[in-house]
């Protein structure tokens, strides 16, 4: 893929000194920030690369491998679809989203790490409890979910993606039950129990004293208020989007690909960054998704931007069901055997080491002929130009 003209880390050295000064900013988003400037950079070191067959040689430069980096995925997906493909099943595979109220984004902002340790588990159990219910599938299903905190323009919006094969093990574990054609769950249904979990998780969560309450929303804080707020939850249903089953294992793969490692957005999308100002393009959905350019100050796109750090430590790839971590090395094989297939095994013979990268002039294989450490990558690298007066 050809280089972005524009990166976020050309966004953060455009910023200005008083949006560091933010009282806001936490270590971890100045730790993201500080390995995004860093990233493919010589502060990271690097290594010296040779052409096996021309003989070009070239410097090149570490990555920072923080989650939160544009320029670092890849490889990280890449890794995680290689793992997972084993498990795909034969069958068509659904995707249902799961969604929080624009309402609780404020909490779920000051909460992140409790409020979406219980999106997990509300749309988890959700899928598990309906698709267990014999008035819809009767069976149990596996899958895996990834958390989600963006929309196009980088504002909050907290949802999951679950992506779950059409079909599970009936209760005795003796037949695999298949879901009907074009249709998994209704939507209805799995809104309904989506927002009863939801809201009883978090009025859990309250009453245990393990939600923050601050700045504008400090009133909810008191207990009736708190009542009082989440009440109009139960007046209208709950998003949850369910996409019609696809088919093929393979396209299933493709399809995650786009969902399991990104960031809040992908350098490819910024346009320009001058003056301060950056645009960006984004996908209007209420539109047809018809792409769109949006300008914002510097500053106001890195506040953006850093609505979705995470947690340290947090998890934002989770397995259930049939997928868990526990069950998998039973239940997996059993489906393969019922749907008549035979699980994938991997060679006894270690395969050979992947090439990552070819040489830009006679395409041949480049090797790493010497580790090169940050000092040296520094009186390597050729001299920065001082700006003009």
């Amino acid at each position: 893929m050809q280089r972005a003209a524009f990166e976020v880390a050309d966004i953060v050295r455009a910023a200005t000194d008083a949006f560091f000064e933010r009282k806001w900013l936490t270590w971890t988003h100045r730790k993201a920030l500080a390995a995004i400037l860093r990233c493919r950079t010589p502060a990271l070191g690097g290594h010296l690369d040779r052409c096996a067959q021309c003989g070009h040689e070239a410097v090149s430069y570490n990555s920072c491998r923080n989650r939160h980096c544009p320029k670092c995925q890849a490889n990280a997906r890449d890794r995680w679809l290689e793992a997972r493909g084993r498990d795909l099943l034969p069958v068509p595979y659904a995707h249902v989203v799961f969604t929080l109220p624009r309402s609780l984004a404020a909490v779920a902002l000051q909460n992140k790490a409790e409020v979406f340790n219980l999106l997990f588990r509300s749309a988890s159990e959700t899928l598990l409890t309906v698709a267990r219910d014999p008035q819809h599938l009767g069976a149990e299903i596996g899958f895996f979910a990834v958390l989600h905190t963006w929309n196009q323009q980088l504002l909050f919006h907290p949802h999951v993606h679950c992506v779950v094969p059409a079909g599970g093990l009936s209760p005795d574990h003796t037949r695999w039950v298949a879901a009907q054609r074009g249709f998994f769950l209704p939507v209805k249904a799995l809104g309904r129990v989506f927002r009863g979990k939801f809201v009883e998780g978090i009025r859990a969560l309250h009453d245990g004293g393990r939600l923050g309450c601050h700045g504008d929303i400090a009133a909810l804080a008191d207990k009736r208020v708190f009542a009082a707020f989440l009440r109009p939850l139960f007046r209208c249903d709950w998003v949850v989007y369910s996409k019609r089953p696809f088919r093929g294992a393979e396209h299933a793969l493709r399809y995650l690909g786009c969902y399991t490692h990104r960031v809040a957005i992908s350098n490819h999308r910024i346009v320009s960054v001058a003056d301060g100002r950056v645009a960006f393009r984004w996908r209007d959905s209420a539109h047809k998704n018809k792409k769109r350019l949006l300008t914002l100050d510097a500053d106001e796109f890195l506040r953006r931007f850093l609505l979705h750090v995470l947690p340290p430590g947090f998890v934002r790839i989770r397995y259930f069901g049939l997928f868990a971590h526990r069950r998998r090395a039973e239940l997996v094989p059993l489906c393969f055997q019922l749907l008549h297939r035979f699980t994938p095994v991997r060679d006894s013979v270690a395969s050979p080491e992947p090439r990552l990268w070819t040489c830009p002039h006679c395409g041949g294989p480049v090797l790493v002929i010497e580790r090169l450490s940050s000092v040296r990558c520094l009186l390597r690298s050729p001299p920065t130009v001082a700006p003009a007066a």
